[in-house]
């Protein structure tokens, strides 16, 4: 059911960007490619850092005595996934500027 509710918002959202002149002109598929990239790279960034948090503060209340240890990876793999969003938010805005 959200399945088909999904795909149906996002059918009725990129209309506009099909409604262009008769020419050959493909910016409006630059631009659905733009937020295409800018929506999956926002979910999966946020899937990430909510699931290394929620195992962070799982092995902490497991183990108070790791916190310590725990601290410093957890800073890099969210610096990590964090790099990988800021990379497609450029990579879309490079795709904006085609258009």
């Amino acid at each position: 059911m959200l399945n088909k509710a999904l795909l149906i918002m996002i059918a009725l959202l990129s209309l506009p960007a099909f409604a262009q002149d008769g020419g050959a002109s493909s910016s409006g598929y630059i631009a659905m490619g733009a937020a295409l990239v800018l929506a999956v790279a926002a979910l999966g960034g946020a899937l990430g850092q909510g699931k290394i948090g929620s195992s962070a503060v799982d092995g902490i209340a497991r183990n108070p005595k790791a916190a310590k240890e725990m601290f410093v990876p957890m800073i890099l793999g969210l610096v990590l996934i964090e790099s990988l969003v800021i990379y497609a938010f450029v990579i879309a805005f490079m795709l904006v500027g085609k258009v």
